[in-house]
């Protein structure tokens, strides 16, 4: 396939992952000439842009002008106009569809040139409103595995909303391990993809290529070894998979938007304690409903049933402390947030159950270990991986967080 332009981005290789990183900071006067040209701000007028904050895979810059506070977000090229364009789209469609309230667009660019930069556009404070803390609605519902894309996303721009839109649909996946280092250029399906048994398989052969990839051109004996290693696993999970996601050729598989990344972070809230945003929609897409199942990392947390007493804690600078209740040590905040997202989690179990009662939860664990195994089968937890094979080639359920201890918030 032709290589789209990634100008501006390199791979560095840590310890356990590759993660991308910027060969050169966003030019500030390009970011201005974005602004003004999408927000029509005259060359007399001011416009201001400054830097705010910085993520894995994009840089935050505040910009001020006469209509009031703006927030644009510069993103590295890792997929090329797919991830922007994505992004854009799912924000508008969930303002449109699910009562979440997230950032309005006003305009976005997913070029990547010198005299521009891939972005999106959205207001600072003012009309980022609202949480349903879950991951999809009842009755909103999607065919096909993709991230969302809308065939007339341009007219975003210039004052176009959501309302002008075309009808939203899958379209290709925009996830990490489809774009992460080389492996935006493997010859393999990329989405929409029509059930979950297409997209795991794909999920499989994109590490089978990788690996494989691994023992034909390293020197590195360490790197063989994990190869070696992960190769094997992974395909005796593509060989599982009909087993435990029967193809269904004749018609797209029920799908729900799913955030994978609903954690504190990403929930902004105001003084009286409601939530005034969900943040961080890239990559978001539409996946199986027995992915809705899972815990949301704002949940996630160790399981403590006993609630941390605070006179067992001892003091962080006993001499310093006039508030006993606000000095102490970090380990007591720590115990209390494990405790509440313990009970937090029971509660969410329960509503899950009462807004879905058509849906065995329960046959959803198999599903959910499975695609635990594909996520963990090319990393540390390989061994973790082959035991859960082991399980479900002869025919028995084992839940993945159980293999080796918990902590997975399944």
């Amino acid at each position: 396939m032709p290589r789209p332009s990634q100008d501006g981005l390199e791979w560095k290789e840590t310890l356990f992952e590759l993660v991308p990183q910027w060969m050169r900071d966003p030019s500030i006067a390009a970011i201005e000439n974005v602004c003004r040209q999408h927000l029509s701000i005259a060359p007399k007028d001011p416009c201001t842009v400054a830097f705010h904050t910085s993520g894995l895979f994009n840089k935050l810059y505040i910009v001020e002008s006469a209509s009031g506070p703006r927030m644009m977000r510069v993103s590295l090229p890792v997929y090329p106009r797919h991830k922007t364009r994505a992004e854009v789209a799912t924000l508008c469609w969930v303002r449109e569809n699910i009562t979440i309230p997230v950032p309005n667009v006003f305009a976005f660019d997913d070029t990547n040139d010198t005299r521009s930069v891939s972005s999106r556009l959205h207001e600072a404070g003012r009309d980022i409103p609202g949480l349903v803390v879950g991951t999809w609605e009842t009755g909103v519902h999607i065919q096909g595995i993709g991230t969302l894309d809308l065939r007339k996303v341009d007219q975003v721009d210039q004052g176009h909303g959501a309302e002008d839109l075309d009808k939203v649909s899958p379209g290709l996946l925009v996830s990490h391990e489809f774009f992460m280092g080389d492996h935006l250029y493997y010859d393999i399906p990329r989405g929409p993809f029509r059930s979950s048994h297409d997209w795991l398989s794909a999920v499989l052969n994109i590490i089978i290529v990788h690996q494989t990839a691994v023992l034909e051109k390293t020197d590195d004996e360490d790197e063989k070894e994990d190869a070696e290693e992960i190769l094997p696993v992974a395909r005796r999970l593509l060989a599982l998979v009909p087993k435990v996601f029967p193809a269904h050729p004749d018609e797209a598989e029920t799908t729900a938007l799913y955030h994978h990344d609903l954690h504190l972070n990403n929930i902004l809230v105001n003084e009286k304690g409601e939530i005034t945003a969900v943040l961080d929609w890239e990559s978001i897409s539409a996946m199986p409903l027995w992915m809705a199942t899972m815990v949301p990392k704002v949940l996630d947390e160790p399981v403590r049933e006993e609630e941390p007493q605070l006179h067992m804690y001892m003091d962080e600078i006993p001499e310093k402390c006039n508030d006993k209740n606000k000095c102490k040590n970090e380990l007591y905040f720590i115990h209390r947030m494990e405790w509440e997202t313990t009970q937090l989690r029971k509660v969410y179990n329960v509503t899950l159950r009462e807004l879905w009662p058509e849906w065995s939860l329960e046959e959803s664990y198999v599903e959910l270990d499975f695609f635990q195994a594909v996520s963990q089968c090319d990393g540390i937890w390989v061994k973790k991986a082959v035991r859960g094979a082991d399980y479900l080639e002869k025919g028995q359920v084992m839940r993945f967080k159980d293999l080796w201890g918990s902590g997975l918030g399944l």
